[in-house]
Parts: C-alpha cells; sequence; structure tokens
C-alpha cells in the first residue's frame, strides 16, 4: 500500500510522450485564444506561463506535490497552464493520500477562480466558470482516489490471495504430517505386538530345548513367519515417515477382530481367559470398536512383555447407551521382562482413547495384579 502512494519515477519513454502530449495542448489553448483581441495582448505571458508549465511536468511526475502545486500556481497567470494543472492535480490524487489530494485540488482550484476573474471567458458568466473550475476538480480528486483505492484493493485482495495459498499449503502439510503420524503409531502398535509374539515363541525355544522335532520346527517356521511380517511392517513405518509414497493402508481391525487377536495370542503360548458381554456389538460404532482393538493389543503385548506365561483375564462389557468397558487383569512377574519396553505405549493408548472420548486406568491392584481399563462412550 506504501509502494502504491509513494512518488515513483515514470518509465523514461512513458514521461517524454507525456511532456509532448500535454506540450501539444499548452499549445492549441494558446492557439485557440489569439482570435479573440482581448485576449490576444496576453500572448507574451501565454508563451511563458506555457513554457515555464511544460518545462515542470517532469518535476510533476518525479515529486508529485510541488510540481503540482507549481503548476497550479502558474494556471492563476494564465489558460495556457490549465492542461499541466489539471494533469498534475490528477496525478496527487492518483498517488497522494486524500487529505494530500484535496490541498492541492484546492489550490488548482482557487488558481483557476483566480484566472477567471482577470481574464474571464466571454459569454461564461463568472458563477458558471466557477462552478465548471470546482466540478472538474472534484471530479480529478474522485476519479483519482478511486482508482488509487481500487489498486489499493487489488493489491490488498491479491495478498491475501497469496497468504491464504501459503496457509492453505501449510494446513495441507501438517494434515499430512498427522496423517502420516496417525498412520506410523498405528503400525507401531502392531509392529510391537508383533514382536512380542516372536519373543514369546523365542523364549519356548529356549526354556524347552527338549521338544520334538516336530514342535520345533513348527515354532521355527513361526518365527521366520513372524520375522519377515515384522521387516514389511517397519519399511511400511519407514516409509510412511520418509513420505516416500502414498500409503494406502491396511484394512483397520474392527471389533470384531477382537477373538481372532486372542487366539493369536493363544497360539503363541499364552493362557488367555477371554469374557465377552457385549450386548448387539453390530451397532458398536466402527471408531470405537477399532480403539477397543487397539486397547486389547497393547494390553496383551505388556503382559507378554513383562509377565510372560501368566495368564491373562480380558472382560469386555458394554451395550448402546451404556458404554464399552474393557478390562485387562494379569498378575504380576518377579523376572525380567522378555522384551524392554519404552514406556511410551500407555502414554499414546490414554491419548488414542481421550482422543475417543472415553477414559483410560492402568496400575497395580492391592494383590500386585497389573490392571488395564478402558471406558469408550457408546451412544444409544
Amino acid at each position: 500500500m506504501d509502494e502504491l502512494c509513494a512518488p515513483r519515477k515514470p518509465p523514461r519513454y512513458g514521461e517524454v510522450v507525456a511532456v509532448a502530449a500535454i506540450a501539444v495542448l499548452v499549445g492549441l489553448t494558446i492557439v485557440g485564444r489569439l482570435p479573440d483581441a482581448e485576449h490576444r495582448k496576453f500572448l507574451p505571458l501565454d508563451l511563458v506561463v506555457g513554457i515555464a508549465s511544460v518545462g515542470l511536468m517532469p518535476l510533476v511526475f518525479r515529486r508529485p506535490v510541488p510540481g503540482a502545486i507549481a503548476v497550479a500556481v502558474l494556471a492563476a497567470f494564465s489558460p495556457a497552464a490549465t492542461p499541466p494543472s489539471t494533469v498534475g492535480t490528477l496525478n496527487v490524487a492518483l498517488r497522494q493520500p486524500l487529505r494530500t489530494s484535496i490541498m492541492v485540488a484546492a489550490v488548482g482550484t482557487a488558481s483557476h477562480l483566480i484566472q477567471g476573474l482577470w481574464q474571464p471567458i466571454h459569454g461564461l458568466p463568472y458563477f458558471w466558470y466557477a462552478l465548471l473550475v470546482v466540478v472538474v476538480h472534484a471530479g480529478l480528486l474522485g476519479w483519482g482516489q478511486g482508482t488509487q483505492a481500487r489498486k489499493q484493493l487489488l493489491a490488498s485482495l491479491r495478498e491475501r490471495a497469496v497468504r491464504a495459498e501459503a496457509e492453505q499449503g501449510r494446513r495441507v502439510a501438517e494434515a499430512r504430517s498427522l496423517e502420516r503420524t496417525k498412520m506410523a503409531r498405528e503400525m507401531h502398535d502392531v509392529l510391537a505386538h508383533r514382536l512380542s509374539l516372536l519373543a514369546t515363541y523365542a523364549g519356548a525355544l529356549e526354556y524347552r530345548p527338549d521338544s520334538s522335532p516336530e514342535k520345533l520346527a513348527k515354532a521355527a517356521g513361526v518365527i521366520r513367519t513372524g520375522v519377515h511380517q515384522a521387516l514389511d511392517e517397519l519399511r511400511e513405518v519407514i516409509n510412511v515417515l520418509r513420505d516416500e509414497e502414498v500409503y494406502e493402508g491396511r484394512p483397520q481391525p474392527t471389533f470384531g477382530d477382537l477373538r481372532a487377536l486372542v487366539e493369536e495370542s493363544r497360539a503363541a503360548g499364552s493362557a488367555i481367559s477371554y469374557d465377552d458381554r457385549v450386548a448387539d456389538a453390530s451397532s458398536l460404532p466402527p471408531a470405537t470398536g477399532r480403539t477397543a482393538y487397539r486397547v486389547v493389543q497393547e494390553g496383551l503385548t505388556n503382559a507378554r512383555k513383562h509377565a510372560a506365561g501368566c495368564p491373562v483375564k480380558v472382560i469386555v462389557t458394554g451395550q448402546p447407551g451404556d458404554g464399552l468397558r474393557i478390562e485387562l487383569i494379569n498378575p504380576a512377574s518377579s523376572g525380567t521382562p522378555l522384551v524392554p519396553g519404552s514406556g511410551t505405549g500407555l502414554v499414546g493408548l490414554t491419548e488414542r482413547v481421550q482422543l475417543a472420548g472415553g477414559t483410560l486406568d492402568h496400575g497395580r491392584e492391592p494383590g500386585g495384579a497389573f490392571r488395564l481399563a478402558a471406558s469408550l462412550p457408546w451412544p444409544a
């Protein structure tokens, strides 16, 4: 906006053309006054004022306010300065603030009113001449200020559009980053679950070396398959975080996958008591079902890490309008954790449950058992 209002030097070619056009108008004004004998006596003054006003035009373009005032003062002495004065008033109105433009327009009006007093136009009463002068200068002022306001508005809209585009780009980038983080968190949970299963199978091989060759081969095959799956999932996490490709996403688990999750852990040797008391599970919102699945998955993973070989009790209850409650209880283990944990799993799980509108509680019970309980909303 400041750039629009600040004096600017026009291109040299345009300045030369404008000055030449104004010189032509000044010449026509002087020639047009020659047929009138009363005005003919002012010819020397007209020539001097005309030449001076044309010579001041570069100043009008480069320093609008003093240049416009100078040619306006000359207009008080001769109509030959009227074209340059008119251009000066319009130039100021186009490029300067309203207060400055009004001042210059007032100077031009006063000069032309003085000109009309001592060089009146024959056949035009002074009242109508004065009215014409005021209307013309007011029109020049309005035209210039309106054009300037339009330019400022367009510049403001252009700037707002650029800012909006940049803001939109930033929001898109943030949304993509958030989505990648969510995907990576989902796959992290799956990967942690997979690794804990592998650790369970490896622990069984370590502590039961006397198993039959068939069982050892089966366990080794499970471990090999699990390692391949874990590597694939880890590669997906890395690709998502690097944003090297568009991740299509594997099908998200639902509440109906809970039993398969429990059976997978049982197949790895975990003793799990699963008590499902959910009424009308088909009406459970998908987002709530996914959160419930993650709660049970994290609970089973932690149980395998910190209490390997101990039985786990899983209780799921709820009905529409009453909410969904999940509870996992496993005895404490005095041994070393099978897999070292980072301690961030329950933190992320708490955040996930809170985002779903529920609550999560975990900690040691008076008897030493570890309890993980979640409550999730289930609209009627």
